[in-house]
């Protein structure tokens, strides 16, 4: 039963390592089919570019879908400035704070790859009297390009030009302790687990009792990587994503998080349930929890007018859209729950 979690926590580091902001995701999306090309199971992309992986269960008149999402957070060129330094735009929800001092890398439409570092305009405190008290935000913050450039032309002859990706270097490390931090976690943790779960089925020849899908979808952080290409027959659906962790919050690093209610509304309560009965079963380290600020491409299917029913679980992952990190204890829980469920009974 499942892989160890070494194996996994090896893959989220392949993965976070591959630049793919919400509306660059190529790379990703190869990287991921060449994995799952030795397992020999059915997959194709949609025209978003996503990856739809389709295993034949028992029943083939009602499906489920689990799906996990490549995407992370990112930027995109805004404006040349005179000085030769970058304004940006942010791609997803993210405070410009999370990145200031991050170095990152400029790709330009011909595919060329340049370093930089996202500073404030205003750092130099000897400089700058109030350095630390202006506000992070689009005006203030910039990229230094590491050429030798000194107006908008230069920068424009190394080929960067105003739409072209920006990316976070992730500085991924595993600890002795147990612990992963790095950027991109969401949602690359929660993907490496639907891959492996997918290796897990075919390594032992696992008789699913519903036809299942897993879309590996790469537009959630800009609301709407799951909500297409759903199978008429799919009755349930179960987004595989953070859990995220602060004040108030049930949700740590250590366990599986099982969502009752984010920025969308409650999740269905039948299939909640069921996932609870399934941690408890199996001895399943969970907690219950609401994310006040969050929208999943569970939520996002629902909007988008299918009839189905939705839940949401997954690694609990603190600093979420920041520098996050997550323990194997909680990758393992996961794990664990997501092998239970797809050989469960459907909720309905």
């Amino acid at each position: 039963m499942n892989l160890p979690i070494s194996e996994t926590m090896q893959l989220i580091k392949d993965l976070v390592k591959i630049p793919s902001p919400s509306g660059h995701t190529t790379e990703v999306i190869a990287f991921v089919e060449k994995y799952l090309k030795e397992f020999q199971v059915k997959m194709k992309r949609n025209h978003k570019g996503g990856l739809i992986v389709t295993i034949p269960g028992e029943n083939k008149n009602q499906h489920r879908m689990l799906t996990a999402h490549v995407d992370t957070l990112g930027a995109i060129v805004k404006e040349i400035k005179s000085s030769g330094r970058l304004m940006i735009d942010l791609i997803g929800g993210f405070n410009y704070n999370s990145i200031e001092g991050e170095y990152c890398q400029i790709e330009t439409m011909r595919g060329e790859v340049y370093s930089g570092t996202i500073l404030m305009h205003q750092t130099s405190v000897h400089v700058y009297k109030d350095a630390g008290k202006l506000e992070r935000n689009q005006k203030n913050i910039e990229v230094r390009i590491d050429e030798s450039v000194h107006t908008a032309d230069d920068v424009r002859k190394l080929g960067i030009d105003v739409g072209d990706f920006i990316s976070f270097d992730p500085r991924v490390e595993i600890t002795k302790s147990g612990f992963i931090k790095s950027r991109h976690l969401d949602d690359k943790a929660s993907v490496a687990l639907l891959l492996n779960l997918i290796k897990t089925i075919s390594i032992e020849e696992m008789k699913l009792p519903y036809t299942t899908h897993f879309l590996i979808s790469n537009n959630e952080e800009i609301g709407y990587g799951g909500n297409s290409n759903i199978p008429s027959e799919t009755v349930e659906y179960l987004a595989v994503d953070m859990g995220a962790i602060g004040d108030g919050q049930a949700t740590n690093e250590f366990t599986v998080s099982i969502c009752a209610k984010d920025s969308s509304g409650p999740y269905h309560y039948g299939l909640r349930k069921n996932l609870i009965e399934l941690a408890k079963r199996n001895n399943i380290e969970y907690k219950v929890d609401i994310y006040p600020y969050y929208g999943s491409d569970a939520s996002a299917a629902i909007r988008s007018g299918h009839d189905l029913v939705h839940g949401l679980i997954g690694p609990g992952i603190d600093a979420s859209h920041a520098f996050e990190r997550t323990h194997k204890a909680s990758l393992e829980n996961t794990a664990k729950l997501l092998y239970y469920y797809v050989q469960s009974d459907m909720t309905l």
